[in-house]
């Protein structure tokens, strides 16, 4: 073998002895790399079956950390109200379903209805016969009685019939009524007072006020439930009412609820006989009067009575009135003291100034009442020996304020004198013959 052949195969046997190698490191890398697979997949497993194990572990925790919680709850709720479970609930409870403000509702209503009257309006009608026998006058478009009569009255006389209805409300024991005056304005109708048990009495009226809608009416007997009277000076829009009244002469001690809409508001009341009256300062409130809850009373959530229902709006949803209690105290005050009720007046003629009468008459001032005579020759700017003539105003005199405040839309003069009592003191500043002028005059009372 020569020396070239020798290397040859020395070369070719490190090249196989390199391969060798090579391939052993091959496999330790494909070995390596399927142990590093092999490891994850286990770790990944283990992790899995740890959380698993913790997962279990504080669920099971979780849920008796709920439980010990929600058997403190029910502890407490069951201590609070032992009659009430979730699975029997006491009927005398008034049901989960009731708020609290629906439970104080309900609370009012039982303490005041049996102080809450209706008021039944009868009088003797003449019987009407029907001559004409007409068994189409029901019919007929021109008819003026729908049942046929021709309106001529029959020899029979006359029959009591019950006329109309209204509400009212005991402010006495010994039997004293509050109702509204045009309620018992009637002075040939007899009234008939029935009690929320059923009980009916004879009821005499013991004074109408000519200036508010007020009337006090009395029946016999004793221990009678009596309203306690609030503060209605303190109401505020939107706190919650109930009004109680003879809805439609029919439905007695009929009960609505509803918000103060407005305070102060003033309006001219019709009673649908042509016969109209201011109200001024009344309340508005949403709850549902209807004829027939005139006189009853409206009540705040603590059951005193702050208002007295007195109108509802025609061709509206739920617009009705009330007058402010404080308006009635006086008469009440006169009513129970035995003295005759009495109202205030000053004794002047006048229209009241806003921007275009002062324009059009060019006053120096845009508010306050002119005192001006009337249409009539005996329509007198001032009355003959009134306050006013005592105190020396004259025609063309303008009253700017009393006891300082301004006279204007909404504090109109006649308003502001009923408010007083007869014998009361007040100031009026005056406009007089172009100086300003402080008069102090006597209210005296007004003749019927």
């Amino acid at each position: 073998m020569n020396t070239n052949e020798a290397r040859e195969d020395v070369s070719l046997e490190k090249k196989i002895e390199k391969n060798e190698k090579r391939g052993e490191a091959k496999n330790k890398k494909q070995a390596y790399g399927r142990l590093s697979f092999a490891a994850l997949v286990g770790i990944v497993v283990i992790t899995i079956m740890i959380s698993s194990l913790f997962g279990a572990v504080f669920g099971f925790m979780s849920a008796g950390a709920v439980n010990i919680f929600s058997a403190q709850i029910g502890q407490k709720f069951h201590q609070y109200f032992p009659n009430i479970t979730l699975n029997n609930i006491d009927p005398k409870v008034s049901r989960q379903q009731v708020v609290i403000e629906d439970s104080a509702i309900i609370d009012v209503v039982e303490k005041t209805s049996p102080m809450v009257v209706s008021i039944v309006i009868s009088k003797n009608v003449p019987n009407i016969q029907n001559n004409l026998g007409d068994p189409w006058g029901f019919f007929n478009p021109f008819s003026t009685d729908p049942f046929g009569s021709d309106g001529t009255e029959s020899d029979q006389g006359s029959q009591k019939k019950t006329i109309g209805g209204g509400s009212g409300f005991f402010i006495t024991s010994d039997g004293y009524i509050l109702t509204n005056r045009h309620v018992v304005d009637d002075s040939q109708a007899e009234y008939t007072v029935v009690t929320n048990d059923g009980k009916e009495y004879e009821a005499k009226v013991l004074a109408r006020d000519p200036v508010r809608d007020v009337a006090v009416i009395k029946v016999d007997g004793s221990d009678f439930p009596i309203a306690t009277l609030g503060n209605s000076d303190n109401l505020k829009i939107g706190q919650t009412v109930v009004a109680i009244g003879n809805s439609l002469g029919e439905f007695s001690n009929s009960v609505s609820r509803g918000i103060v809409s407005g305070l102060r508001r003033n309006l001219n009341a019709g009673s649908g006989y042509g016969e109209t009256e201011r109200l001024t300062d009344i309340i508005q409130t949403d709850a549902a009067i209807n004829p027939g809850n005139s006189g009853g009373p409206l009540l705040d959530v603590n059951g005193n009575v702050i208002g007295v229902n007195v109108a509802v709006a025609q061709g509206a949803q739920n617009v009705g009135f009330a007058l402010p209690i404080n308006q009635t105290k006086r008469i009440i005050d006169q009513v129970k003291d035995g003295t005759k009720i009495s109202v205030p007046y000053l004794g002047v003629r006048y229209i009241v100034i806003d921007s275009a009468v002062q324009k059009e008459a060019q006053l120096p001032y845009n508010y306050g009442v002119l005192v001006l005579r009337g249409n009539k020759f005996t329509d007198l700017a001032v009355v003959p020996g009134s306050p006013a003539d005592k105190a020396g105003v004259v025609e063309n005199d303008i009253i700017l304020e009393i006891d300082g405040k301004k006279i204007n839309q909404n504090n109109q003069l006649g308003d502001a004198i009923a408010k007083y009592n007869v014998g009361d003191k007040i100031s009026l500043k005056i406009w007089h013959k172009g100086e300003i002028r402080d008069i102090q005059i006597t209210l005296e009372e007004r003749k019927q």
